[in-house]
């Protein structure tokens, strides 16, 4: 593995003599528009192998994207090969369909201490909970980011991530679910604590992800990367196109339902993805990834 053939995969040109924020930022923001938040392996017939060099050749080589445990495994690497001090995190997830937090681990995020403080760094959420920058941890202030306003909060050693989402201006409603063209609310996205964690205490969770009946990755094929401005997503047949407070502090949201066929060519076009294997798309779950 090679440090300067993944910049080249980012596309990233700038320095990384020294451990700053905002070189950490700017790698970041590079990894996030290039590397699609994507699960499409499980959809082609492929496993997820939670192996570093394995997705070293998925995501570097093979210009695909991942999920948590690809995304944020290979940014730990990224990290702590330029010296940063890195430490493995696990979260469960917030289901708001189900008003509850997953059960188990489900989530891999990163924590970075810089400069005597600690950041959150996760690479690996997609849609429009993806954070844009390192968010410090610190408890109960918001930290307005172009994606909205994302806050800890911290209550006995557990710590929640949560956005204040925009209101949504969606021209083409009737395309859209109801409950996407809210207003402006504040959402729960997952809780962690501090717990230091091996790569291998996420070996059943990535199993068990891929391959549970139930599991919102294997009842739905997504794709997701953000933009300059926004986040686009292909969720099974739909995809969207997210711009960030694109007037009156709203987001415009435009989706359209793709053809069968119209499938390889937007993931190569909208996602620079091309796939191995033939994708079977699927969205049978009633959870809302938007």
């Amino acid at each position: 593995m090679d440090i300067k053939e993944y910049f080249a995969r980012i596309s990233y040109q700038g320095s990384y003599d020294k451990l700053d924020l905002a070189i950490l930022t700017d790698i970041f923001q590079h990894h996030i528009r290039a590397v699609p938040f994507e699960n499409l392996s499980i959809h082609c017939g492929e496993g997820i192998e939670l192996d570093l060099q394995a997705t070293y050749n998925k995501i570097v080589r093979k210009k695909r994207g991942g999920w948590c445990m690809e995304n944020n495994y290979l940014l730990s690497w990224v990290l702590k090969t330029l010296g940063y001090d890195v430490t493995l995190l696990a979260s469960r997830v917030y289901v708001p369909e189900y008003g509850a937090y997953a059960e188990e681990i489900d989530h891999l995020l990163l924590k970075v201490v810089l400069d005597g403080k600690s950041y959150i760094v996760d690479g690996g959420f997609g849609m429009v909970y993806q954070l844009w920058q390192p968010m410090e941890l610190i408890s109960g202030t918001d930290q307005l980011q172009t994606p909205g306003v994302f806050r800890f909060l911290e209550e006995s050693g557990t710590w929640y991530l949560e956005k204040v989402k925009r209101k949504q201006w969606v021209p083409n409603q009737s395309a859209s679910a109801s409950h996407n063209v809210e207003k402006e609310v504040c959402r729960r996205v997952y809780l962690f604590t501090l717990q230091p964690r091996d790569i291998e205490e996420f070996r059943a969770c990535n199993t068990h992800l891929q391959t549970a009946p139930n599991s919102l990755f294997v009842t739905k094929s997504f794709c997701s990367l953000q933009t300059t401005d926004g986040v686009r997503a292909l969720v099974g047949w739909k995809f969207t196109e997210v711009k960030y407070n694109y007037k009156d502090n709203m987001d415009l949201v435009e989706s359209r339902i793709l053809a069968d066929e119209e499938i390889e060519k937007i993931l190569k076009e909208k996602f620079n993805v091309t796939l191995d294997k033939k994708l079977v798309p699927v969205n049978t779950s009633r959870l809302c990834m938007l």
